[in-house]
């Protein structure tokens, strides 16, 4: 790393714009995960005892075949990767494979309880009204569809967040450059002048940092996916990137005291 991406990766001086990831940043997706996970395991692998379903969110988070980021570049459309991913529980829990004719009917299931139970993070709202009435713009830059996040907003609460950037815009998403590039010409900052703040430490915070932004991990607590998704928290603290455990403590870093 270069001494010019060091200095952009630590937040200081004025910023013009801040951007958001939506899952697991605003919205507190790990949870909805949860509860989708647990209605699944019901309906489908009915051997699985509750006492399990801890286990059963952690494979999904996880997804140790990699389809969602296969998704997220390209390679994979949304409905294949999440059939993947299910027969990968099924496979994982000694479960039947999901045929392809009734993978509609196992995602309906998943689909119902988990946008039942989207909601903000109890730290997102606070936030963003602290940002936005020091008159710094945000929007939300995410690797799932603009129409599916902004629905996922509307249901938390934070409509007023605009979605700049999904994955559906340039046809894939983070942790290419020019995702980020696109977000801070519609949220009409200059990169340089334009914070990002995700969960993730690979495709959030570093690959922001690459795009020219500055950048901040969230890394909440209990949030953590493991397997191939890095996350190490003095790694980020020697390239520079400010490691937070609550959106709260993004605030004095855009708002002048």
């Amino acid at each position: 790393m270069t001494a010019e991406q060091v200095g952009a990766a630590v937040v200081g001086g004025d910023l013009d714009g801040v951007l958001f990831d939506i899952d697991d940043t605003l919205v507190d997706t790990r949870s909805a995960f949860g509860t989708a996970m647990a209605t699944v395991a019901a309906v489908y692998l009915p051997h699985v005892p509750a006492q399990q379903y801890a286990e059963v969110l952690a494979v999904w988070r996880r997804d140790a075949g990699g389809h969602y980021r296969a998704y997220t570049r390209g390679d994979l459309p949304f409905r294949r990767q999440r059939h993947l991913r299910a027969n990968e529980l099924q496979e994982t829990f000694g479960g039947q494979p999901v045929a392809e004719e009734k993978f509609d009917a196992w995602d309906a299931v998943f689909e119902a309880a988990f946008e039942g139970a989207w909601t903000p993070h109890d730290d997102a709202l606070a936030a963003i009204d602290a940002i936005v009435g020091a008159g710094v713009a945000v929007g939300a830059l995410s690797n799932a569809s603009s129409g599916y996040q902004t629905r996922k907003l509307e249901c938390a609460g934070l409509a007023h967040v605009p979605m700049l950037v999904g994955v559906d815009t340039l046809g894939f998403g983070k942790p290419d450059p020019r995702v980020f590039l696109e977000a801070c010409r519609r949220l009409g900052t200059a990169p340089s002048r334009t914070l990002y703040v995700g969960d993730e430490l690979d495709f959030d915070a570093r690959a922001a940092l690459a795009a020219g932004l500055q950048a901040v991990w969230i890394d909440r607590p209990g949030s953590r996916r493991g397997g191939s998704y890095i996350e190490d928290p003095a790694l980020a603290a020697g390239e520079g990137i400010r490691v937070v455990t609550t959106l709260a403590e993004i605030v004095p870093l855009v708002v002048e005291p």
